[in-house]
């Protein structure tokens, strides 16, 4: 991958974002993996040790296939020299960046006119806990959250894989990455078939999940100029970093809290069940729509961040 294309599909991102109106791969590949599991649910449940090594096969095989899939289109437009732009769409079609501020956008202009249910219903979009009764700091804690986890699985992951092996290794990441998002889960009927799904994610998201906190807590030094935010994303990233399921995403969640001031974690209702986390971060800000504001901003600049780097790196 060229610079230039690299540039050319974060312009597209910019510009564009996620059309809804056109086919997106990604809903490709979720669509495939709902069918697959739908087709052998019965048998994950009745055999559990099949289920977690046919799952783990899927997990390699699959992203494999993505990836074989996008360097033979690539290696095919460049009978026709195309090749560049094949490689740009499918580098746009990696990144999120556009997609995931128009939906934490929609949340903080629902709040800031008072809609709470519309807020709800817009952040319902976004993450996988219960939504419908989130009063307005629970629902800004959850896109502030999903913010900081999609800063990296949408935005700086991809980067990194676009940068180091061009757009069939940003694929093997986002199909890896919609697996994960979709069978990696610890409750039935999810447990054993998403077990490896989850394994290699958590493996391919350890390097971008820290190199996206550093970046937030860099970020935060543009955005503020303040000294006192840069040391309490710095040390909230140490401190709270680990207060998460996820070996990975506490650390851009730990690093936003920080610069944001402000405490995530704490108790999330998944289909009527709760789930306590530890709490990340102290809260010295209110939780209102103006810390979502803060976090998309921060996010941009993270963005930009990043292009530079993989720019550096491509160069």
């Amino acid at each position: 991958m060229t610079v230039g294309t690299f540039l050319g599909a974060c312009g597209l991102d910019l510009v564009f974002g996620d059309p809804r109106r056109f086919p997106h791969p990604v809903r490709g590949i979720g669509g495939l993996i709902e069918w697959g599991h739908g087709r052998f649910a019965g048998a994950c449940t009745s055999h559990p040790v099949a289920a977690k090594v046919s799952g783990s096969i899927v997990a390699v095989g699959l992203p494999a296939a993505s990836a074989l899939v996008v360097w033979s289109a690539i290696r095919a437009a460049d009978l026709v020299n195309v090749a560049a732009l094949i490689e740009m769409l499918f580098a746009f079609w990696a990144l999120a960046a556009r997609d995931l501020a128009d939906h934490a956008w929609k949340v903080s202009d629902a709040l800031n006119q008072g809609r709470t249910e519309e807020a709800r219903r817009a952040v319902g979009l976004i993450v996988g806990r219960d939504t419908a009764a989130l009063p307005e700091p629970e629902i800004v804690r959850a896109t502030v959250e999903t913010v900081a986890e999609s800063s990296c699985d949408g935005i700086v992951a991809p980067i990194f894989f676009l940068a180091i092996g061009g757009a069939p290794l940003a694929w093997a990441y986002k199909t890896i990455n919609t697996l994960d998002s979709m069978i990696g889960h610890r409750e039935f009927p999810y447990r054993d078939i998403g077990w490896g799904s989850a394994r290699v994610d958590d493996a391919m998201n350890w390097i971008p999940a820290r190199l996206t906190a550093m970046l937030i807590v860099a970020a935060a030094g543009v955005r503020f100029a303040s000294l006192r935010r840069l040391r309490e994303g710095w040390r909230t990233l140490i401190d709270d970093g680990g207060n998460h399921p996820s070996p990975n995403s506490g650390r851009p969640e730990a690093a936003m809290a920080g610069v944001l001031g402000v405490q995530l974690g704490g108790t999330n209702w998944y289909e009527g069940r709760p789930e306590s986390r530890p709490a990340i971060g102290t809260a010295r800000e209110p939780m209102t729509a103006a810390r979502i504001t803060e976090a998309v901003c921060l996010m941009w600049i993270v963005f930009m961040m990043a292009a530079l780097l993989a720019c550096w790196v491509l160069w």
